[in-house]
């Protein structure tokens, strides 16, 4: 299974390693570890039709190795490389807003995979498959959700709160693996979201936002989703 994953607010969004190799700790406990090991190569569906151009006051970016596309909020930046790419190439952005605060991480060319040791309750906030993504006869999905770790007492540690794109199902049932946005991409796998921290206190930060309800309604959000969702194959 494809996955990925996303830091807590005590913890940075996960960005896998140098060499392209996604270890992640999404989780609210030390228990619960994504840990790489998936390496089967996946194949891109033919693409078809030409990309509609971007909203008034929006940018299209296209990597730099001509796989992927996205459009994104005029002001805000994009980082080209924002780190190491792996052995073989890839991409490896970063988008910020005009504060510099991270929105949100792309990176392809990731050998990914997800070991579940243990479920917590969870949450849905928000999710939309993608079907422009599609590999092999799976589409992934955006979504916002949670994970709350019952056994961590201090609540700034205790939820995880995390956007992005994920090819794992939707949970069922009380509780759920850790959290893992990651998606199929040749030539193995991608991720691209951040995450929230409702404990955020920064400057520029719309006031009285410390409930994931209350962030989806934010602009921040809504440009966040808007950007995530609009990611494609480059051609389209």
């Amino acid at each position: 299974m494809t996955l990925a994953s996303c830091g807590s607010p005590g913890s940075a969004p996960a960005t896998g390693s140098p060499a392209g190799t996604a270890t992640a700790t999404a989780t609210t406990s030390a228990d619960a570890t994504a840990t790489a090991t998936e390496t089967t190569p996946t194949t891109a569906a033919p693409a078809t039709g030409t990309a509609a151009p971007p909203a008034e006051g929006w940018k299209t970016f296209t990597a730099r190795d001509g796989s992927l596309a996205f459009d994104y909020p005029a002001d805000w930046t994009i980082k080209d490389p924002a780190g190491q790419t792996p052995q073989g190439g890839g991409v490896f952005v970063e988008v910020s807003k005009p504060d510099g605060k991270s929105m949100a991480t792309l990176r392809t060319n990731m050998v990914t995979g997800a070991e579940c040791t243990k479920k917590t309750p969870y949450g849905v906030l928000d999710s939309q498959p993608l079907p422009a993504l599609a590999q092999n006869g799976q589409t992934p999905r955006f979504t916002f959700e949670s994970r709350t770790d019952p056994d961590v007492a201090d609540p700034m540690k205790s939820s995880v709160f995390a956007y992005g794109i994920t090819a794992a199902p939707e949970p069922t049932g009380p509780t759920a693996c850790p959290i893992a946005h990651f998606f199929g991409w040749p030539p193995s796998g991608a991720m691209f979201g951040g995450a929230y921290n409702p404990f955020d206190t920064s400057p520029g930060n719309e006031p009285h936002v410390d409930t994931p309800e209350a962030y989806k309604e934010t602009t921040e959000y809504k440009n966040v989703r808007q950007m995530i969702t609009s990611l494609r194959p480059a051609s389209k």
